[in-house]
């Protein structure tokens, strides 16, 4: 499993106005399954998770390149136009309240696709495995708000989640793909995108190795040492929920960082104290680097770079229906047309 990207989108007001939505989802629906038919689902994922595609595929279905709503906007569209027994993928999960029936969904999914117990199991743990690294194990000031959890029917997934920084009113999209799954908490990532840096603690870069296995040895060993340092008043960043909090994980003994960060309440707090103490009683330094690059793109429903053309947006859908409906009874010269275009782009 490799998270493919971020990205930062600023806060937009307002929504989505109805007549585009209509039209947003007839398009998803329809790309969706131009590239399922085409290439099949584990490239369906693939492309949902990386971070370029996503932004050039809202575009596409003429959201704002540069609003935090292309990212709820697109996976909304996808949800309500993709059918998992037509298209062999569920998308599930969403926006506040919506993101916590994640698990429920994801047991709903598995009545539809050929997986066991176990396989359903697994896949809750990994939705609520994302959403944990990328709010506890990557603090960058970003509270998770959306989270999608985008599952086909062989047990591949991605996940598409976004959290909002209050302070600067930008939304930052955290992208996570199945495929090669190693760690969760090792450099999961092969690319993280947005349009600014700051300074952010990341618990799964491979600097913070060392830290990472500090932190387990604290919390099994250390409290000792976490104890005398309290009673010092070193450690004004520990309240008395968070030292709870590492007597619970001494109880439970975890064998490595994984099993800390999954432990039930453990959030940022927890790591945070965790990779501080590590510095002062065994001297591993985590990394404070953003893990992040730069990017990105182009854009529409605001009027930038114009305003969305509903004849043309209409007949593009027709178009494409039209070359679906082909390709399924056998004829797929029309759908190869449209796959040529891309050479004059």
């Amino acid at each position: 499993m490799k998270r493919i990207g971020v990205s930062d989108l600023p806060l937009h007001p307002g929504r989505c106005p109805p007549w585009l939505f209509k039209r947003m989802k007839t398009l998803a629906g329809l790309v969706s399954e131009a590239i399922i038919l085409e290439y099949g689902t584990d490239e369906f994922l693939k492309r949902i998770a990386n971070p370029y595609f996503f932004q050039s595929f809202g575009c596409v279905l003429g959201f704002d390149w540069h609003s935090s709503g292309i990212t709820t906007t697109t996976m909304g569209a996808l949800k309500e136009s993709l059918d998992p027994e037509k298209h062999g993928i569920a998308v599930l999960g969403g926006k506040g309240g919506t993101s916590r029936k994640t698990p429920f969904e994801i047991e709903r999914a598995s009545q539809v696709f050929p997986l066991t117990d176990e396989e359903t199991e697994f896949l809750k743990y990994a939705s609520r495995m994302a959403a944990k690294v990328d709010s506890s194990a990557v603090q960058d000031g970003y509270q998770l708000y959306h989270h999608n959890f985008i599952l086909a029917e062989n047990g591949n997934w991605a996940v598409v989640q976004q959290g909002m920084n209050n302070a600067n009113r930008y939304a930052r999209r955290y992208h996570w793909l199945s495929q090669e799954l190693e760690s969760f908490v090792n450099e999961p990532h092969t690319a993280i995108c947005c349009d600014h840096r700051g300074r952010a603690l990341d618990m799964t870069a491979k600097g913070s190795k060392d830290a990472r296995k500090a932190s387990v040895d604290l919390v099994k060993d250390g409290l000792g040492e976490v104890r005398k340092l309290l009673v010092m008043g070193s450690f004004h960043w520990i309240d008395n929920s968070v030292y709870k909090r590492l007597l619970d994980l001494n109880e439970f003994q975890p064998r490595n960082f994984e099993e800390l960060l999954a432990f039930q309440g453990v959030g940022p707090k927890t790591i945070r104290a965790l990779a501080l103490t590590s510095k002062l009683v065994y001297g591993t330094e985590a990394s404070w680097k953003d893990p992040v690059q730069f990017s990105f793109s182009r854009g529409g429903k605001d009027g930038t770079p114009f305003p969305v053309e509903r004849d043309a947006y209409d007949e593009s859908n027709q178009m494409l229906r039209s070359a679906l409906d082909n390709a399924k009874l056998g004829n797929k010269e029309r759908i190869q047309a449209i796959r040529r275009l891309e050479n004059f782009a």
